[in-house]
């Protein structure tokens, strides 16, 4: 009910808002706020960082995504032109012989053109992780 104003030769309501209450709420949210900040304790977020594998690589086999999604391998300095069907058996190959020691430690890094769907890229990967080969990365250029 707005207040109502005695002054005057009538009774005139007054329209104004009533901040009182509102100051009053803010007061109580301000004390709450600063009992409470000292109490909360940062957390440590421990982040995962690049280059923290035990053991380097013995062999980096790179699947290199074209704009048209034509793939390319590269191991050394031999460059083989694929199919996404061929891919998982010319990886194998690559790889080597089939021991436990040398497969694990043969990564597979795949480098993709900006222009080129993601759709794309993650088909390379499930076809890959999908015949079993370990360690499948994706190739990262930092802006300069």
């Amino acid at each position: 009910m707005p207040a109502v104003s005695h002054r005057g030769r009538g009774r005139r309501t007054i329209n104004e808002i009533n901040m009182v209450p509102f100051i009053d709420v803010m007061l109580v949210l301000l004390i709450i706020f600063m009992v409470t900040a000292p109490l909360i304790t940062p957390s440590m977020i421990d982040l995962p960082s690049v280059g923290k594998a035990s053991r380097q690589p013995d062999q980096i086999i790179q699947i290199v995504l074209g704009k048209n999604d034509s793939l390319e391998m590269k191991v050394k300095d031999k460059t083989t032109a694929l199919s996404l069907k061929e891919l998982a058996g010319a990886v194998k190959v690559a790889q080597g012989p089939r021991d436990a020691a040398s497969a694990a430690n043969s990564a597979v890094v795949i480098s993709a053109d900006k222009n080129v769907k993601y759709e794309s890229v993650v088909k390379v990967m499930d076809t890959l992780q999908r015949a079993g080969i370990q360690r499948v990365g994706l190739s990262v250029q930092l802006a300069n």
